[in-house]
């Protein structure tokens, strides 16, 4: 009798272990399922996903700041590209000046200005000039607001008979202000001007 009192004491006792030992592990569980979806969810929050020509796209939100260096030389070589690749046409020239002094302040507008009254626009469309454009690299000051750059480029004017190349060196600054279709980086260029533009001598 005492000797079954005795096994039923060791099996209340296994059980007892069993039990412990099961909300142990079921508590380590729940709580490695709980952090698992946290993680999951602030993953997915940082997902967005585009519907483009029926297909879905994932798109990743940021920090301006994680990248505000390339949207400040997309923005650079983005208003280079606008200021200086034109064609023989009126209409193309005030076309891309526009979409240029869109991104930038009262500087490229005297610039503008300034080629203007010199008949650099009417040179190029008199004599069947389109010029091009190449940024090589934009240089950036980060540390410092507002932001200062400097845009190493190439350009090239072709004529029918000959093509010119050009080393430009710009500098200038740039502010935020808020994005627009017009300025869809939300930056502007001030304090604009050109430090070096010389043609590149063919060996």
């Amino acid at each position: 009798m005492f000797s079954q009192f005795k096994n039923i004491d060791t099996a209340f006792s296994h059980i007892k272990r069993f039990s412990l030992f099961l909300i142990v592990a079921c508590v380590l569980v729940s709580g490695f399922a709980i952090y698992k979806s946290f993680a999951m969810v602030t993953e997915i929050a940082g997902k967005v996903y585009i519907l483009a020509n029926g297909k879905a796209l994932e798109a990743f939100s940021a920090e301006r700041k994680d990248n505000i260096g390339v949207e400040i030389r997309d923005h650079v070589k983005m208003f280079h590209y606008w200021f200086f690749s034109l064609d023989p046409d009126e209409k193309v020239i005030a076309r891309n000046i526009g979409l240029a002094l869109n991104l930038a302040d009262e500087s490229a507008k005297k610039s503008y200005d300034n080629l203007k009254e010199q008949g650099y626009y009417t040179n190029l469309i008199s004599a069947n000039i389109s010029q091009e454009i190449t940024v090589d690299s934009v240089q950036l000051d980060l540390d410092e607001y507002p932001y200062r750059f400097k845009c190493f480029a190439r350009q090239r004017l072709i004529r029918s008979s000959s093509t010119l190349s050009r080393k430009l060196v710009t500098q200038g600054y740039l502010r935020n202000v808020a994005r627009s279709d017009n300025n869809p980086h939300g930056f502007l260029i001030q304090r604009w001007e050109t430090v070096f533009n010389e043609d590149i001598l063919k060996p």
